[in-house]
């Protein structure tokens, strides 16, 4: 059971359903490996040290803007599982208000059965994308607050 007392936003509410509807961990993974493949390039010039996700082990990358109140994520991974998380929570957080991103919690993840299949590190490297994308939804906020002051 999920902590999260607020509603799942839309779009992650539906990666979650459809997630719930596969039983098989092989087809969840393969779902998983969908969102890799639908991540946009990412910006060579973008792949540097204040972008990348600290605590993973692999290679991660994510930076985000604010466009009329939502934000707008990028990122990248050089690992097949993880740029399928991040790729997860890119769709899932892409659009929300600071706020929004901010109310969640990532235990979101339990409710897609994958946390019973991921190894430690790559649980470990969902949670620290996920506190990534946070920081950076807080920060376009108080960025796009300060400059409208």
């Amino acid at each position: 059971m999920s902590p999260v007392s607020q509603p799942l936003p839309p779009a992650l509410d539906r990666i979650i359903q459809r997630f719930q509807q596969i039983s098989e961990p092989k087809r969840r993974y393969e779902y998983l490996l969908h969102f890799a493949k639908r991540l946009p390039a990412f910006p060579e010039d973008q792949k540097i040290p204040e972008n990348r996700v600290p605590g993973c082990a692999s290679q991660v990358y994510v930076i985000a803007t604010v466009e009329e109140g939502k934000v707008r994520f990028e990122a990248d991974s050089d690992a097949q599982i993880t740029k399928g998380l991040v790729g997860l929570l890119v769709e899932g957080l892409d659009g929300l208000t600071p706020a929004e991103i901010m109310q969640l919690t990532p235990h979101f993840i339990q409710q897609t059965g994958l946390d019973v299949s991921l190894t430690p590190s790559r649980a470990n490297g969902f949670y620290n994308i996920f506190q990534m994308m946070q920081k950076r939804a807080l920060v376009c906020h108080l960025t796009e607050t300060y400059s409208q002051s």
